[in-house]
């Protein structure tokens, strides 16, 4: 329990640390880019190996698909949503990119921590880790424009204790749900994930370090790969 406690506050308060980063002023967009298309890198990964994948082996293919595709309809219903309500470069996005798909995702992940060793959830909590920490930095600085610092930080502070919830309630209440019942929760969470790469995550990536952006995604991807078979 104290290793689950300890990597779900580690990978939540990055959202924090992230924001406070990013509404400080002091990240430069050029660093923020490269940091974002990393954390991209990572989760394109973590996304197939850890949420979808898995769930082909015990649900049929077409609620896979199926799940898949629902995660990514809901995020980009609510990612337009959240755009015309508070402009497309409010910094909003991220922070409904985070919240949308980090619900399943943490749930996921706190079920991925039961009974797991420290290295059997790198890859999936290392690549949620980098990508909280860039996404908060980038939207909290965008969001710094149209209100106080100390707004701001309370919205990612409010997204921090959902997700900390969403994770300590997938470790407590889901640990006897059955396995194909889970793997479709995490492909919702896989789709989600992959529409935010789409149509947040890399554009504002390629937008602050343009083409190195590539070059950082590439980075990513083999990090989490290394992850991975630590695992």
């Amino acid at each position: 329990m104290l290793l689950t406690v300890l990597v779900i506050a580690v990978v939540s308060a990055a959202l924090i640390a992230g924001a406070g980063w990013g509404a400080s002023g002091k990240i430069s967009p050029r660093v923020e880019g490269f940091v974002i298309a990393l954390a991209g890198g990572a989760l394109i990964v973590s996304s197939v190996l850890e949420l979808v994948e898995p769930a082909t082996g015990t649900a049929p293919l077409w609620a896979v698909v199926g799940c898949v595709l629902a995660g990514a309809g809901v995020f980009v219903a609510m990612d337009r949503l959240v755009a015309r309500r508070l402009g497309s470069n409010s910094g909003g996005g991220l922070l409904a990119a985070i919240t949308l798909d980090g619900v399943p995702e943490n749930l996921a992940l706190g079920v991925a921590l039961i009974g797991a060793g420290p290295l059997q959830v790198a890859s999936l909590s290392g690549s949620i880790f980098l990508s909280n920490l860039s996404e908060a930095a980038g939207g909290a600085r965008e969001m710094t424009q149209q209100r106080s610092r100390w707004q701001v930080m309370a919205l990612w502070a409010g997204a921090a204790v959902l997700l900390s919830l969403s994770a300590l309630a997938g470790n407590l209440l889901l640990a006897g749900v059955p396995g194909t019942a889970l793997g479709l929760v995490r492909c919702v969470a896989g789709g989600a994930v992959v529409a935010s790469l789409a149509t947040e995550v890399f554009p504002q990536a390629f937008k602050e370090e343009s083409y190195m952006a590539g070059f950082a995604t590439a980075l990513g991807m083999v990090l989490a790969i290394g992850l991975d078979q630590l695992g």
